[in-house]
């Protein structure tokens, strides 16, 4: 048995050595095979390898260039961008020269005519300049003093003014003269169209009842100032009453609380003493607003509220304690005044269309003035409120070569209207023996008031007389027509 079972053991070897080294040949042949179809392969690989490795080495220096390159690209492209802007601030800044030296050709064409104008202007302001505290002294003084006076009285009282001035070496005007030191142009031509008499005294009563600090009372027998003051405050709804009315103080009670010029006609030399406090403006705060009291009843006071007294009285007399309240201004018409008015009823009556232009005239140059006032003052604005570079702003630039065409506009308006007034008033001038002659008569009847009372004569009757029966046919031969049209 062991020796039957050693031989199947050593049977079993054998058939394993075998399986073994048949699978070992069948390794070794595929192994053959495959190393054959590999081994190219792997030379192959190293080859490709070795490309590889070169070509990744000459990729690895072209990015190198290559880097370079796009950093050299880079700063070219910032210079561009550089040079693009500069270019784009040239072309700006040459557009905005433009722009400026256009504006600039403006501004030059459009105020080189005003700088012979604001050239006379400074020399004559530097010389009020130089001369205001003696001017405004005086000026001071006729408001304070000379408003009852006649105008004899008051160039005399002016000329012993202005000489002490200069004794007392205070520089004062040689030509003295109230109207050019506080009138205004274009208010005095407003009020010569509500009816002012066109001589200086009444101008300078203008002045004063418009600057003084006390409400006027002026006399006015021939009611001229009534007149004006009425034409002047139309606009704002002036209110007129006589002190012995009814509704006196209620009147007053609502031009004071709602701010309406009032006028008092027809005083005497008495004032309602209920007036007193309106007449020193005793304004006082109650309730944090502005209260003054007529009468019993305290009433708000408004800042617009304008009180005007007259009186047609001759020569009224009045106590210190009424004087000291109001401004006493003397309004009597002077023989010039009423030479003017006479002078213009002649030419109306001879020659309506002459005298319905001048008084076109009148009423032109005042609105003519007052746009040339308000053009020179925008200017003047635009000017002084500009900020930096007056060529960088077009808006102010426009308006100024806007202002200064109106302005030239109006200027030639303006000289067409004087020249036709000129002529008008070499026509007028052919009647002037009527009116210096008329206005004679009106004066020596006056006068005979001074004989006796009963010898009061209105201004009013003495026109609608001076109307009615003078036969102006008897004057001296008309004057030839001129040319009336006039193109404002």
């Amino acid at each position: 048995m062991k020796q039957n079972l050693k031989l199947v053991i050593h049977e079993n070897d054998a058939k394993s050595a075998f399986r073994s080294l048949c699978k070992w040949i069948i390794a070794i042949v595929s192994y053959d095979k495959i190393y054959k179809i590999v081994q190219p392969k792997k030379e192959n690989l190293k080859q490709a390898e070795q490309v590889l490795f070169e070509k990744t080495k000459a990729l690895e220096l072209k990015k190198s260039e290559l880097d370079k390159i796009i950093l050299k690209l880079d700063i070219l492209n910032q210079r561009l961008d550089k040079k693009q802007a500069e270019l784009k601030e040239l072309e700006s800044k040459i557009h905005v020269t433009k722009l400026k030296l256009a504006r600039s050709e403006k501004l030059i064409k459009g105020l080189s005519s005003e700088k012979i104008r604001w050239t006379g202007q400074v020399q004559d302001l530097t010389t009020l300049a130089n001369n205001i505290i003696g001017d405004v002294l005086v000026s001071s003084a006729i408001i304070g003093y000379l408003g009852p006076f006649t105008n004899h009285y008051r160039q005399l009282c002016v000329s012993k003014w202005t000489k002490a001035c200069r004794q007392k070496f205070l520089p004062v005007s040689k030509s003295f003269s109230l109207i050019k030191t506080l009138g205004d142009a274009v208010k005095m031509q407003e009020w010569k169209s509500h009816g002012l008499p066109v001589d200086n005294f009444s101008i300078e009563n203008g002045i004063i009842s418009v600057n003084a600090n006390r409400w006027p009372l002026m006399i006015d027998p021939q009611s001229q100032a009534n007149k004006w003051i009425k034409n002047m405050e139309k606009s704002n709804q002036l209110e007129t009453i006589k002190q012995n009315e009814k509704n006196f103080l209620r009147n007053i009670e609502n031009c004071v609380q709602f701010g309406k010029p009032l006028l008092i006609e027809d005083l005497g030399e008495e004032i309602d003493p209920q007036l007193e406090p309106v007449l020193l403006k005793a304004v006082f705060k109650h309730n944090s607003t502005d209260c003054i009291k007529v009468g019993d009843m305290i009433i708000e006071y408004s800042k617009d509220f304008r009180l005007y007294l007259t009186t047609r009285l001759r020569n009224p007399v009045y106590s210190p304690e009424t004087s000291v309240k109001v401004k006493l201004i003397n309004f009597v018409i002077t023989q010039s005044g009423l030479e003017d008015q006479l002078l213009g009823i002649v030419t109306s009556k001879e020659k309506p269309e002459l005298e319905s232009i001048k008084n076109e005239l009148i009423v032109q140059s005042a609105e003519n003035k007052q746009q040339a006032k308000l053009i020179e003052d925008k200017i003047l604005h635009v000017l002084s409120t500009a900020q930096g570079d007056l060529l960088e702003d077009e808006t102010a630039v426009q308006i100024l070569s806007k202002s200064k065409e109106l302005a030239q506009e109006l200027e030639e308006k303006q000289q067409k209207a004087e020249e036709t007034e000129l002529e008008i008033d070499k026509t007028r001038n052919n009647y002037k023996k009527v009116a210096v002659h008329s206005s004679v008569l009106f004066f020596t009847i006056s006068e005979l008031a001074n004989i006796d009372h009963m010898y009061h004569f209105s201004l009013n009757w003495f026109i609608n007389l001076y109307i009615n029966k003078n036969n102006f046919s008897n004057w001296p031969k008309q004057p030839e027509k001129i040319e009336t049209k006039i193109n404002f």
